[in-house]
């Protein structure tokens, strides 16, 4: 399992490229690897600390087996893993014929090419969104994809002797009728499916869309956190696996000053650190580590502790002394 009681397994994704809500994908100027790698050597801290370097690669109805699978955001992400780094590794799927067996032997190949350098595996991006064309809910037969391409993903990484290699799948928070999507995914898959399991994954913003006041902010990631637990893990049969926060951030622009981002990521990676033995809580990512264009205003543009030239935001330092103070 991943780590969850003797400190946090920090990551961050180091792309330019992210999906707005409307389905696109937005960028600005090209990522420069050089600087890339600087940024992560400071974040990091030191040579050989554990950390994750979040990417992305995605199997669609053009994907050809067969043959090497690049990652898209960031280009070329094995080359950061380097000094102890290593991936973490999304393997989005977005087949509009719910090409399941197409799917498992995508992420079997995965596993060959990424293996030796790649610490988390996640199957699917967000997948109980269905409205969003960028995020793999929107496309058919998901939870077979999650179910089928977890033990796909696993019994390949046992043959070729990854013990290292942690599979899982991640979602947004579950409120609602969405709340049963955990437990209906381990209804289709059995204990063997459970038994592929290594960690689950929570993508997470707040005080991005809904505000929260700053005095709330700690108490509100608490309750979240113990409610996705408590509520949704627990009854599901994964009270035993640990929660890894696969992507929060906070946006900079107008209104949105990056003191405050500083502010946001502070409290909240303390909030994770507060919770993570009682929550079995085993790491964070951080989204996005530059900007994707630092000229656009919305939303969307700014999640990075950089700007689109790699100018720190005081986040930047913030994140690098919470990793000293909390990493595994």
């Amino acid at each position: 399992m991943l780590p969850a009681h003797d400190g946090l397994l920090f990551g961050i994704y180091p792309g330019g490229v992210l999906g707005d809500d409307t389905g696109k994908l937005i960028g600005g100027p090209p990522d420069d690897p050089a600087l890339i790698s600087t940024a992560l050597d400071r974040l990091q801290g030191r040579p050989g600390r554990p950390f994750l370097v979040r990417a992305y690669t995605t199997f669609d109805d053009t994907t050809r087996l067969g043959e090497p699978h690049v990652t898209a955001t960031p280009a070329d992400a094995a080359q950061f893993a380097v000094q102890g780094r290593q991936l973490d590794l999304v393997a989005q799927y977005q087949s509009t014929t719910g090409d399941i067996d197409g799917y498992c032997d995508f992420l079997r190949e995965l596993v060959e090419q990424y293996g030796p350098f790649t610490s988390t595996l996640q199957v699917t991006e967000e997948p109980n969104i269905t409205s969003n064309p960028t995020l793999d809910g929107y496309y058919p037969a998901v939870h077979e994809a999650i179910v089928r391409g977890v033990s796909a993903a696993k019994a390949r990484a046992r043959q070729l002797g990854h013990t290292h290699l942690r599979v899982g799948f991640n979602t947004t928070p579950l409120f609602g009728p969405a709340a049963t999507f955990v437990t209906d995914l381990t209804k289709q898959g059995d204990e063997a499916f459970i038994s592929d399991l290594d960690y689950v994954g929570l993508d997470f913003f707040p005080d991005v869309v809904r505000p929260v006041a700053a005095s709330d902010l700690a108490q509100a990631v608490a309750g979240l956190l113990r409610h996705h637990r408590d509520a949704l893990l627990t009854p599901a049969g994964l009270a035993h696996l640990p929660l890894h926060i696969t992507e929060h951030g906070w946006p900079t622009g107008p209104e949105r000053h990056p003191s405050r981002q500083a502010d946001v990521v502070e409290t909240v990676v303390e909030a994770i650190a507060d919770q993570s033995k009682s929550l079995h809580l085993s790491g964070y990512t951080h989204f996005a580590l530059r900007d994707a264009d630092s000229t656009q205003p919305s939303l969307f543009h700014q999640f990075g502790l950089t700007t689109d030239d790699y100018t720190p935001k005081p986040a930047f330092d913030t994140m690098r002394r919470l990793v000293e103070r909390f990493s595994v």
